[in-house]
Order: structure tokens, then sequence, then C-alpha cells
């Protein structure tokens, strides 16, 4: 029989999370409209339909709501990165994965991924903002030590392992912002088109930053 975990205020913890995410999905679009500082909490319950009372009881503050679009995000990557197979190259797992997610489900809807671009976007003028997406690389980070760990043969808590995850992220976040940028600029997207340069694009750089140890096949 399945186990439903509950918090403390009796609401499953699935439950929970999709309400979280409702709530930061209409968040950022006020926050995208009117500006964080243009945005009361007023205004995100009742666009939610919930009372202010209610969003205090999930956040700690009105740009806290945008956590967990941002964390949105990630998601793709880092399901992406999970499934990534030893005998494989980073380019060549990238390509694969790309072309399986436009032809198929994404984890992620193309709505959340661009509300997540657009609080990365609006991050780079609002500190709290900033915090919300620095955490969401934060996880990235973290999870990237048991992958690149994984491939080292060695454990997720190595200095050099650390060090490599690190590199790695760094590289993710800063191309995100490059793409997110881009993206919705209104700028050409045909250099985001050809699915193997753009894998190719992450791996060249991410075997920079490692000086080569992450990206290439392992026995």
């Amino acid at each position: 029989m399945t186990t439903i975990k509950r918090s403390a205020g009796g609401m499953s913890d699935q439950r929970r999370e999709r309400l979280r995410l409702e709530i930061s999905r209409e968040a950022a679009r006020l926050f995208w409209e009117h500006g964080v500082a243009g945005t009361s909490g007023d205004q995100i319950a009742e666009a939610v339909g919930l009372s202010t009372r209610t969003i205090w009881r999930h956040f700690r503050s009105k740009e806290s709501c945008a956590e967990p679009i941002v964390m949105q995000g990630v998601v793709t990557l880092l399901s992406v990165l999970r499934s990534w197979p030893r005998q494989s190259s980073l380019e060549e797992h990238l390509t694969q994965a790309l072309v399986e997610l436009r032809h198929g489900t994404p984890p992620v809807s193309l709505g959340d991924e661009m509300l997540g671009m657009k609080m990365i976007r609006l991050a780079d003028t609002e500190p709290a903002l900033r915090t919300a997406w620095l955490m969401a690389c934060d996880q990235v980070e973290s999870e990237l030590r048991e992958i690149v760990g994984a491939r080292l043969d060695r454990p997720a808590d190595d200095l050099d392992v650390r060090k490599h995850a690190a590199a790695t992220a760094s590289v993710i976040r800063v191309l995100d912002e490059h793409i997110g940028a881009v993206v919705l600029s209104g700028a050409d997207l045909a250099q985001f088109k050809d699915v193997a340069e753009l894998a190719r694009r992450y791996a060249e750089a991410i075997r920079t930053a490692t000086g080569g140890l992450v990206g290439d096949p392992v026995a």
C-alpha cells in the first residue's frame, strides 16, 4: 500500500508542492509584468484565488514565491544528466536527449521553462530573485557531485570531484543565462535550433572548465 506523506497541516507533500508551483507561476507572471516592487502578496493571492494568509503559509516572502518556478528551469537538464550513460560522450548524450525531448513529453512544460527564463533574467536586477536562481544552481552543483563522482569512480565529497562539479555548474549557469537573455530579447534563435551544435557548445565548455576530465565516455 502506498503511503502518502503529509505535512503538519494535513496536506500531502505532493499536493503541497503542486500548490506552491501554482502560486509560483502566478507570482512570476506578475513579477514580469509589474516588477517585484510593483507586486504585492495580496495581488499574488488574488491571482491564484487564495487568501494572502495562505500564501504566507507556503512562502516566507513575496520574492521567495519565485523559487519553485526558477527550480523548474533546471529540472530538465538534471533529468538528462542523471541518465548519462558511461559509454557515451556528453555531446552524444545531450544530442540524443534533446531530440527525444523535442518529440516527446518533457519533464517541464514550455510555459514553465519560459517563466523560469524570465525570472532568471529579472534576477540581473532583483537581488531576491538572484538568490532563488543561485539556490537552483546550488542544487545542480549538488547533484553534479554524484554524477561526476560516478564517472570518475570517486566519492561525491572528493575535493577534485567537488571542484569539477562546481566548474560544470558554473558553465551551465552562464550558458543558461546567455540563452535565456537571447530568447527573451526576441533575437534570431537559429543558433539554438541545431541540437547537435547546442550539445557541442555545452560539452566543449564543460570540458574546458574541467580540464578535459568531464565530457568523454568512460570505461
